[in-house]
Parts: structure tokens; sequence; C-alpha cells
């Protein structure tokens, strides 16, 4: 007798193992997440400087922006481990604000950009994941792996030659550290050691201290000063609408990503209404917009191992530790070990076994063509959104072709030739619908005709709207149609609106 195993209920569906007091009680796991905490704070030290430039703002906007979407997400989001911070897609969406109108639009976006965040997430927008294909997730993931790779290009142009052999032996430490030992984040041992060899042979590399000016001071409570009217709302609602969504999808799609990597589930309307929080609160204190990291993330998760919300929390915190009180050896770590952890992240985010040549040869080409055309969109705009939503409408109209050649009409003449049998099999919508009238012998049918739809479903109007004009053809013709076999939805659908569409009159 097979053993049947009760369904999971929702509670402990999302609940994440190591929880926060299961890795405070345990210190290898405690150490693991502080070490990596501490790793994706030195990492987004350089990227929220480099966004702020983007964003056209004062680097302590990014820096501040980073520290707090970090600690609060470690509170409000719904995916544990995952780094939420300043980002670049978030900068490039928003930076015309602060160019035309000046820094308290910018930061009245933001907050508008939080809010349209909170009221799409409370409406069910998270919901909307599981439309996103599979082949349109693996394009996602290799479009933002070339991404974090070709964004390290102006670290890697026009530096002194050390650089090169510099980020060379971070890799190497990267790669050969996990066979000695896990419990210290390799990417730590790499910056500390690059860095250590910098200092001592006094090596004239570029630093962090290159990137910008450090804070020197703790952000502070920022209302914005303009008018509240309708002139205001139409400048600013456009860029924060954009922001929210290309948030939010970016957010969603690395929530599912590290999903996948831990094989656990994680609550997306939370996490959906954590990012719009975090905005929220970004914005009331200066800071600029931001979203799910997934390079940090990546960092966070693959490189360092980390698995709950100690390590997000801390990597806010280190962020304004380091910032704050030890800004003069941040400033010294040089660029070549913070693009070689980068690189690596690069390397271990992409799929590489959905470009192997066996796996190309087996995959139906047109998951391959959606696949293209969301990295090609991704990389070619450097907009995640804009990729993500080409590629889920490539995947549509796809899926749509291949299953409108699926229907077949098997015609039959009983033996009395008196009535013609039709016999209609597959899937019955728009797509496939539209040339259902061609597959009928109007004029050499006999008197009585019966279409059997008893291996098909009528899914929306334009089926019963062919259905019509084939009835409304034989009447023309002074021949009887029955159509029969349609399960209650489709009879239903059919009842509802045969007659009213205006079909073949």
């Amino acid at each position: 007798m097979t053993a049947v195993t009760p369904t999971r209920d929702a509670a402990s569906r999302y609940r994440i193992e190591p929880t926060v007091m299961q890795a405070l009680r345990n210190p290898r796991l405690l150490t693991r997440e502080v070490l990596a905490g501490l790793v994706v704070a030195l990492a987004l030290i350089p990227e929220a400087i480099a966004f702020s430039i983007i964003a056209g703002v004062d680097p302590r906007v990014g820096l501040f922006s980073s520290f707090i979407m970090a600690v609060a997400i470690a509170f409000l989001g719904g995916r544990p481990a995952m780094i939420t911070a300043a980002t670049g897609a978030i900068a490039l969406v928003i930076a015309p604000v602060a160019r035309e109108y000046g820094m308290d639009y910018f930061i009245a976006t933001v907050l508008l950009g939080g809010v349209i965040q909170v009221i799409l997430a409370l409406l069910g927008v998270a919901k909307l994941m599981r439309f996103i294909p599979r082949s349109v997730m693996v394009g996602f993931v290799n479009a933002l792996a070339i991404l974090i790779f070709t964004s390290q290009f102006p670290q890697l142009i026009g530096v002194p030659w050390l650089v090169y052999p510099l980020v060379a032996v971070g890799l190497l430490v990267m790669y050969l550290m996990p066979r000695l030992t896990k419990v210290i984040p390799a990417p730590l041992v790499a910056i500390v050691l690059l860095t250590a060899a910098v200092v001592v042979f006094a090596w004239n590399v570029p630093n962090v201290g290159d990137q910008g000016e450090l804070p020197q001071s703790l952000p502070e409570l920022f209302i914005p000063n303009v008018p509240l009217n309708l002139e205001t709302l139409q400048i600013i609602a456009p860029y924060a609408l954009a922001m929210a969504v290309v948030g939010l999808l970016e957010s969603l799609m690395t929530a599912k990503l590290v999903d996948d990597i831990t094989d656990t589930h994680s609550r997306k309307t939370r996490e959906a209404l954590g990012q719009g929080a975090a905005n929220v609160l970004s914005g009331a204190f200066g800071g600029m917009g931001g979203c799910a990291m997934i390079g940090q993330t990546m960092i966070n998760v693959k490189a360092s191992g980390a698995r709950t919300r100690i390590s997000t929390f801390l990597a806010g915190v280190f962020l304004l530790v380091l910032i704050l009180t030890l800004g003069d050896v941040v400033a010294i770590i040089p660029m070549a070990a913070l693009v070689a952890v980068m690189i690596l992240v690069s390397i271990a985010t992409f799929d590489w076994h959905s470009v192997r040549l066996s796996t190309l040869k087996r995959m139906p080409k047109s998951e391959t063509a959606v696949m293209l055309i969301t990295v090609i969109a991704t990389v070619w705009t450097h907009n995640l959104a804009v990729g993500v939503i080409l590629g889920v409408v490539a995947a549509m109209i796809m899926f749509a072709r291949r299953v409108a050649h699926f229907v077949t009409v098997t015609r039959t003449i009983d033996d009395t030739g008196t009535t013609a049998h039709y016999a209609v099999n597959g899937e019955l919508f728009f797509a496939s619908s539209n040339d259902l009238t061609t597959q009928f012998e109007y004029a050499d049918d006999p008197d009585t005709v019966v279409i059997d739809m008893s291996r098909s479903h009528v899914w929306d109007a334009s089926t019963v709207a062919a259905l019509d004009a084939i009835v409304t053809k034989y009447d023309n013709h002074g021949k009887t149609v029955t159509i029969v076999g349609l399960n209650d939805t489709a009879a239903a659908l059919h009842a509802r609106l045969t007659g009213n569409l205006g079909a073949g009159h």
C-alpha cells in the first residue's frame, strides 16, 4: 500500500531554514552570515557610488539609500538573504528628474515610486510571476550575468597593468579557497589579501576612494520642497511608475532565482510590499530608489552561502559602519579585488547548461529564440524590465502559433449519406479558430450536419463567433447544423455569446 504524503500548509511551505533563531544559536551559521554581510557591504560601496553618478546625485545619496534599504528589507521583505540597495536600473530610470528638475523633485519621485509599489503589491502584481516562462527566466539570468561582467569594463580599460594580475590572483583565490574551507567566504579572503598586497608594496592602482567621496555623518530626514499640485504629479508620476515597475520586476525575478538556487519558496507579495516600503524610507532620508541587487545577492547566497535575514541586515549595518568609521580603510581597497568578485559572480550566475550544444539540440527552437530575445533586449537596453517584457510577449506569440496548428477537423459521412459528422480536436481560441470556418464542405455536405466538440475546448469569443459563422453558412445553404459534445464551461460560454457577436451577418 502506497503511503500518502499530506500537502504542506502555507506556513510550512514558506518556512525557510535555517531561520534567524537557528542561525543565532549556531556559531558556525552565525559566522557565515556575519562574514557574508561584510563581503556584501564591501561590494556595495563602489556600486552605490557608481549608481549615484549615473543618477546625477551626490555619492552619499546612493550609499545612504543602500544602507536604509538593506536594513529595511531585512525586516520587511519576503525573501531571506536577498540584498536590496541602490541599483543601476532604477538610477537610469529616474536620472532625468535629478538632471532636469533638481534634488527635491528627485526625492519626491522616489517616494511616489515606493507608494506605487505598495499599491501594486496590494493589487497582487506578484502573482503575475507565474506567467513568466522558464525560457524568459533563463534569458533573464544569462543577461544579468553578461551585464554584471560588462559593467566591470570601466575598471579594466585604461588602468595600470598591475590591475590585471591582481584580478587574476583574486579569481584564483576565490576558486581555490572553497576547496580548503567554507567557513570564511572566499570573496572576503580575496579582498583582504589583495588590499594587503597593494598596501605592503605601495602599488599605485585604482581604489574605492577614487570612486567618490564617502559620507562623514548619518543620514537625516529629508522632506522634498515641491508644490503639492497636479503639475508636480505630472512631472514625477511617469518616472515614479517606471521606477516602481522596473524595481518590482527585478526584485521578484531575483527572488524567484534565489528560490531556485536554495530550493525554497518565498512570499512574493510580502517582498513587493517590502520593496515599496524600503523605497519610501529611502526617499524619506534623502536616498535614491533601489531594488533587489542580483550581483550582491549572488555574492551573499552563492559565493558566501548566506541563507537568513541576518546577512541582509548586517550588510546594511556594515555598510554604514565602514563608510562612517573605517572610511579611510575602505578607501584603500583596490577596485581590482571587487572586480574579481563581480567577475566570479557573473560566471556563477550564467546558466552554462542552457548554451551547451546538446541542450540547444534538444530544446525546441521557439524556447531558444525566446531566451535569446530576452538576453539581447536586456543587454542592448540595459533594462531588465524591457528584456523580460519582450521575452514574455515573444513566448506568448510563439505559444499561440504553436497551439494554433494543433486543431484538426475530421469529416465523415454516415452509411445512409444523409448526415455529415465533423470531429473537432484541439484547443480553440483566437489564434486557432480563425481558419476553422475554412475546414467545412458547406456546398457538398448533406442536409444534416453534426459538429462534435467533445475533444476540443472553446476558450474565447473568437471561437464562438467562428462557430456562429459556420452555422450561418450552412443556413444559407438550407442545411441544419447541430453542435454536440461541448463541456459545461464551453457550453455556458457558447450559450451566453452565440447569436450576439454578429458572426456571419
